[in-house]
């Protein structure tokens, strides 16, 4: 799970602005949904249409296109789309909240039949989603929920931070003897990372008390990963473990802690994160301090963006995915494997 940076208040009003120009409701067929138009202003949020419809045309919205999940998941999701005879356009929103808006409100001008969607600031994408909904369109929320929407796609966030945090303070009370220093690379912006970093601390907190918590820090990329985790190292040298909500940013609290002369493999060193992205999962299966991953599968995540939006077009009573999370280390090296291979 990729979340964005902090948004400025004045790039957030434009984002809002901009995100209430979708146009009204006219014919489906033309955009490759043929079927009754059952949508409107007074249908209430997140309902499915009346009566099954074909879906021939999917959009899928995920706005971090610099991440290597993102080819990823348009190959992925690309195959599992033509097996049901459907096609898979795309957005480019290079991380940016406003191009996201004005890409989202083209799509629905356009009336792209089914749209799913990683918002970058969920409020103001509820604009763009009721809009959606409004002109007969299907609309799927990706990585959370929204008031308006015909259904969503989540990652078992709560579970995975929970996962995490139970496997450290199991290794802490064993390698640590329960005493240490821990720090957090948290999120803060949107529902999967708040329920991520939840999960992770009060489960770690709970079963390791005696593990200093020195620092929690906002950081989702690895950029940011690095930079604040040499910014904790500096004032604590002898930290012990970093857990994040993305592998993303705790790779790279896993390169500063190389950086500052930590050993690959030093005993009493933990770093583990949430997503199962590939270089992760690498350091993993080589035996490195990187000890765990809350992992999610590509395939999985791909078949959720094709068959969640089938299923609101068939009229099924509940549509919605819930993609599962299984935690992974070193020992686990044939499940790493399938992992990489779905990245390859």
């Amino acid at each position: 799970m990729i979340q964005p940076p902090h948004i400025g208040s004045a790039s957030r009003r434009q984002f809002l602005a901009w995100s209430g120009g979708a146009a009204a409701a006219t014919a489906l067929a033309a955009a490759g949904c043929a079927g009754p138009q059952t949508a409107s202003a007074d249908k209430p949020a997140g309902s499915s249409p009346a009566g099954a419809r074909t879906l021939t045309k999917i959009g899928l919205d995920y706005p971090f296109t610099q991440l290597p999940l993102y080819t990823t998941l348009v190959k992925l999701s690309t195959a599992a789309a033509k097996k049901h005879g459907v096609s898979l356009v795309t957005t480019s929103d290079a991380s940016n909240a406003d191009t996201q808006a004005t890409n989202l409100n083209t799509w629905v001008t356009q009336k792209i039949p089914a749209i799913v969607s990683f918002p970058m600031v969920f409020e103001a994408t509820e604009k763009i989603a009721q809009a959606a909904l409004d002109a007969g369109l299907i609309w799927v929320t990706y990585g959370g929920t929204l008031e308006h929407q015909s259904a969503d796609i989540q990652f078992s966030f709560l579970e995975g931070g929970r996962l995490l945090g139970e496997a450290a303070a199991k290794w802490a009370q064993e390698e640590l003897g329960g005493k240490g220093k821990v720090a957090f690379l948290t999120d803060s912006t949107i529902q999967l990372g708040r329920e991520r970093t939840k999960g992770m601390v009060d489960a770690f907190t709970k079963l390791a008390p005696g593990v200093d918590v020195v620092a929690q820090e906002q950081a989702i990329d690895p950029d940011t990963g690095l930079s604040k985790s040499n910014a904790i190292l500096a004032k604590h040298p002898d930290l012990n473990i970093i857990l994040g909500v993305t592998d993303a940013a705790v790779y790279g609290g896993y390169k500063a802690l190389q950086q500052a002369g930590r050993k690959k493999d030093d005993a009493r060193t933990f770093v583990g994160g949430q997503d199962g992205s590939a270089p992760s999962l690498m350091a993993i299966k080589q035996g490195t301090f990187y000890r765990a991953s809350a992992a999610l599968a590509p395939k999985d995540i791909a078949a959720a963006i094709v068959d969640v939006p089938l299923a609101v077009a068939a009229g099924k009573a509940k549509p919605s995915a819930e993609v599962p999370v299984t935690l992974l280390r070193a020992g686990d090296g044939a499940k790493i494997d399938a992992l990489l291979a779905q990245n390859a």
